[in-house]
């Protein structure tokens, strides 16, 4: 009998309906790379919006009818089991973590990579589920708040969508580039973004956090909550709004904002950087794990199994911080 793995196959784009568990054939590692048994995989709000094929221009890149790749999931984290005759980077029993790109199959119980991919060991220090999430919000935080924006101390910086998994890694990455940071949340998620780190948090319930007077020199919207036009009038005069949702109206933005003004509207598609990008960005975070600067918040934790009804909670946006699935 032939060794079989399990994953979660996209049959369309819709809701979490559409996702359904198949079996197949254990892959095999080419001469380059590695055979990662996967201990978890992260669920992330960026997963749903691929599932849903959203924003649907996105699908000119994932696939017109259903995602080409057709599995599921991207950040994951596990052991080497198998190695090409060409990989000099690992051996058999390194814990690695890691990103599958647009490859995807991480929300599975195996996978192969190139050895030159998205891929780092793992230190013992850090969990599988904590090394699962990296590589989504923790990555594309630190991507834009210090490749992007430049973050420096003493400046003022906004977080809107302050609970996400972007948000707990935001408000914590801000902090430790010595900003003042202000992030928005509802009032439950108030004393989390306290003991993250936030000077102030703002209730987007009980007050609109771009219409307080006050203007900041960075605001990261995480979710696409807002959008340049609302945001400018809260931007110091050479302020950037910086969202990682990108839209036709955030790209209108920052084609005139390149051309015109002082204010800029910025987007990075932070999962998109070459590997080795990938690589030192991690590297950096891993380095403030290790100072106790950062550590991801993790929420829940669901058998693989139970991948449908861990899409479902995402997708209510009660979510604090990082959803994994193991």
């Amino acid at each position: 009998m032939k060794a079989t793995f399990n994953a979660w196959d996209v049959t369309r784009y819709g809701g979490p309906d559409v996702l359904k568990p198949v079996s197949r054939p254990a892959p095999q590692p080419t001469a380059g790379q590695v055979l990662i048994r996967i201990r978890a995989s992260a669920v992330s709000r960026a997963d749903g919006l691929m599932r849903a094929g959203q924003p649907k221009f996105a699908r000119l890149f994932l696939g017109l009818k259903r995602p080409r790749a057709g599995l599921s999931g991207t950040c994951f984290s596990g052991e080497i089991i198998a190695v090409g005759d060409e990989v000099t980077k690992y051996r058999v029993g390194d814990a690695v973590f890691g990103e599958a790109g647009l490859q995807f199959g991480a929300n599975a119980t195996h996978i192969c990579l190139d050895q030159n991919g998205s891929l780092l060991k793992k230190p013992d220090t850090v969990s599988h589920e904590e090394a699962a999430t990296l590589f989504d919000g923790a990555m594309t935080s630190w991507h834009f708040l210090t490749r992007i924006a430049g973050v420096q101390p003493g400046q003022k910086v906004l977080i809107l969508g302050g609970s996400g998994s972007l948000g707990t890694a935001a408000v914590q990455f801000a902090k430790a580039l010595g900003a003042q940071v202000t992030a928005s949340a509802s009032g439950r998620n108030a004393d989390l973004l306290r003991s993250l780190g936030a000077d102030y948090v703002v209730d987007y319930k009980a007050q609109d956090p771009l219409t307080r007077g006050i203007t900041y020199d960075v605001i990261f919207d995480t979710l696409g909550v807002a959008s340049f036009g609302a945001a400018k009038a809260a931007l110091t005069k050479d302020g950037t709004y910086m969202c990682p949702v990108l839209g036709l109206a955030l790209l209108r933005d920052m084609i005139l904002t390149g051309l015109f003004g002082h204010k800029k509207a910025r987007f990075a598609a932070a999962g998109m950087s070459k590997p080795a990008v990938h690589r030192a960005e991690l590297a950096e975070i891993l380095a403030l794990m290790a100072k106790n600067a950062f550590a991801p918040v993790m929420d829940r934790t669901y058998p693989l199994a139970d991948l449908v009804e861990a899409h479902r909670y995402v997708e209510t946006g009660r979510k604090r911080g990082n959803v994994v699935v193991v």
